[in-house]
């Protein structure tokens, strides 16, 4: 049968129809822009819009699994909901939803509350679902690189509670994994959540440690200023967005993003090896 992949020319998604197919699944990707898609050969790509039923019905026709992904948009919540009753319409019983770690906790952070009404509507409609929790992704610093080399601070207000950052490539896996797992499985299996994290909780001062070993001179960090954050932001994203941002980074300093006990063990075990770390994720993008 066909496993059916959402935001599948993100970094995340883009990353999760790689794994698949290399475990020799059938994969189906939904795209807005066909000619702009890039995917290894066998795949099996679909054009179609989160908030166009029509090309929804059409992409979800014949799937037997989903692996459900929503962009940080306005409309998110309107999204995920419209993908998750057609799926239930079109019989699909196997899914993977990629909602994100503490989303019962960071409440005023609008696209952490989304996901979390998601992951309600998934258990109270006794949807069979994998319910996946990413911590921030290690992936979103590449952005800031020009920053921390040509100033020499480390711009991100996460505090000094700790966030257990992961990477894209490690959430890539373990989707697939337990796409292949509910697909290969002959009956539904039932609804588990699970957190996604890296193998170590970093601080904002331990980041600028990292940064000045893997370049070789002092980097600093020079604490919080949400204000100063949002205002930077607002220059490359709409308004709403920062401000999304600032909230949810306003909780990395009260809340940290910290891990389970049991977390990292568990995902090694899946992964058969070592989680991605930080000190590798800067070294790369460092040289």
């Amino acid at each position: 049968m066909t496993i059916l992949v959402t935001g599948a020319t993100g970094n995340v998604g883009g990353n999760v129809v790689d794994q698949l197919v290399q475990r020799g699944a059938d994969v189906r990707a939904l795209v807005r822009d066909p000619a702009k898609a890039d995917f290894p050969a066998g795949v099996e790509i679909v054009k179609g819009d989160m908030l166009d039923v029509d090309s929804l019905r059409q992409a979800f026709s014949g799937v037997s699994s989903l692996f459900l992904l929503n962009a940080v948009v306005p409309d998110e919540f309107t999204q995920a909901l419209i993908a998750l009753n057609l799926a239930r319409e079109a019989g699909i019983e196997r899914i993977v939803y990629l909602s994100v770690i503490h989303s019962d906790v960071y409440v005023n952070v609008p696209h952490f509350a989304g996901k979390f009404g998601v992951e309600r509507m998934i258990e109270a409609m006794g949807m069979n679902a994998t319910i996946l929790r990413p911590a921030y992704y290690i992936d979103n610093e590449v952005t800031i690189k020009d920053v921390v080399t040509g100033y020499g601070i480390y711009p991100m207000p996460i505090g000094r509670k700790g966030l257990a950052m992961v990477d894209a490539r490690d959430v890539g896996e373990v989707a697939a994994i337990e796409l292949v797992r509910r697909e290969q499985s002959p009956t539904p299996l039932p609804l588990n959540r699970i957190n996604l994290v890296g193998p170590d909780t970093l601080t904002g001062p331990d980041v600028a440690a990292i940064w000045s070993e893997v370049l070789g001179r002092e980097i600093a960090y020079p604490g919080e200023d949400f204000a100063g954050f949002e205002q930077n932001l607002r220059q490359a994203m709409p308004s709403w967005m920062a401000l999304d941002m600032r909230v949810m980074a306003e909780r990395f300093v009260s809340d940290g993003m910290v891990p389970e006990d049991g977390d990292v063990e568990r995902l090694t075990t899946m992964l058969g090896r070592p989680l991605l770390s930080y000190r590798d994720f800067a070294a790369q993008i460092a040289g």
